[in-house]
């Protein structure tokens, strides 16, 4: 019955509550959750440095206003066990298909500047020899708004399940 596909995800792809007030796009999960859903695959999601660091009252920040040594060391001590399982389930047969991460989040952007949690895993990630595909959400995505070209990303990342 496993698929033994896995993704990653940023938190809020799947909580919009722990967006800062004003910033959610969505109520609760991001429409194309739907997609890994049908899909079978199993998601692995990520946690929020952000609302563990700051909290749910958290001012708006920039990546740079975030890169500081004991939020580094956060980000690092939340990805640890994430890594672990990952390893887990690769050496089991599992097969992970990639990630999906917020496009302009200070903490989960992946493209320029990559986010601090983001920089954290993938260079864990690079001296772990785990590849990492991704998949970004666009800043001006919102449920109300469908994205097909995000959607065919996606399903791309997923492969063939």
């Amino acid at each position: 019955m496993k698929s033994k596909k896995l993704i990653l995800v940023s938190h809020c792809v799947l909580n919009q509550n722990s967006v800062i007030e004003g910033w959610g796009r969505a109520c609760g999960a991001f429409p194309v959750t739907k997609l890994l859903i049908e899909a079978g695959v199993g998601i692995i999601q990520l946690p929020c440095p952000e609302l563990i660091h700051l909290g749910i009252n958290r001012p708006p920040m920039t990546q740079q206003d975030y890169s500081t040594a004991d939020y580094r060391q956060l980000c690092k001590n939340l990805l640890a066990p994430y890594i672990e399982q990952i390893k887990n389930y690769m050496e089991n047969g599992y097969a992970l298909q990639g990630l999906i991460a917020i496009q302009n989040s200070p903490t989960c952007s992946i493209s320029s500047p990559r986010g601090i949690l983001m920089e954290e895993l993938f260079e864990i990630c690079d001296s772990e020899s785990i590849a990492l595909k991704y998949v970004e959400i666009p800043e001006d995505y919102s449920e109300s708004k469908p994205d097909t070209d995000l959607e065919n990303k996606i399903i791309e990342l997923l492969g063939e399940l």
